[in-house]
């Protein structure tokens, strides 16, 4: 039988899960003593916005998620167009992989709709062994600590912590829960870069986690 996959609230798998986490410290098992939110990804930060206020105007897909499944974003607004863009389009990407999880489509058009590169290859990947296992996520997610930098590239960085002691998977078969024991190891800090295309969306292009970080727990 294949192992039952592990959560994780977004796709940070495979070879992009191996990558250093720029900028903050730490990398698959650097050491936790330089775990810090710090900056994210290529490029210097610049106060200057590239343009983003399309991002109303793009055909988003429709987010349809579980009812057991909630989620809590402590991502505050910045008053920065293109920061507060980032954050609302990773949001959606976040969600749109969870969906795709639960309806069991490892292509589903939401999540691509989000990313691009080694982030939609990650996700697919990550979403096929859900769909292998027949499972997918319940409980609650609670995402904080948001660091945004616009790079004078017209790139994003964006670095984040995520909770997952009151996520589960569930099985589709059982329909049962696989509740699991609060752990350091569900508390994840992840770090993007992403860029914004000719809708005024924000891609996340890659994306590298870190299970247990110290900087998600404090």
């Amino acid at each position: 039988m294949n192992r039952r996959p592990r959560l994780l609230a977004t796709a940070a798998v495979g070879a992009t899960a191996a990558l250093l986490l720029t900028g903050c410290g730490g990398g698959g098992g650097g050491s936790k003593g330089n775990d810090k939110i710090a900056g994210a990804d290529t490029g210097g930060e610049t106060s200057a916005s590239p343009s983003a206020s399309a991002t109303e105007s793009a055909e988003r897909p429709k987010i349809e998620l579980p009812s057991d499944l909630t989620y809590t974003f402590e991502w505050p607004k910045t008053g920065d167009e293109s920061k507060d863009a980032v954050l609302s389009d990773s949001e959606q990407f976040i969600k749109a992989v969870d969906m795709a999880i639960a309806e069991q489509d490892p292509l589903h058009k939401a999540y691509r709709f989000y990313s691009e590169g080694t982030a939609a290859a990650g996700s697919q990947k990550f979403i096929q062994e859900f769909v292998d296992y027949k499972d997918r996520i319940t409980g609650a997610k609670r995402y904080y600590n948001a660091n945004v930098k616009i790079n004078t590239d017209g790139t994003a960085g964006f670095v984040y912590c995520e909770d997952q002691n009151k996520a589960y998977n569930k099985s589709l078969k059982t329909g049962k829960t696989e509740v699991t024991p609060k752990s350091k190891d569900n508390y994840v800090l992840y770090n993007s870069r992403l860029r914004v295309n000719k809708q005024g969306v924000w891609i996340t292009e890659k994306l590298t986690s870190q299970r247990g970080s110290t900087a998600c727990q404090s």
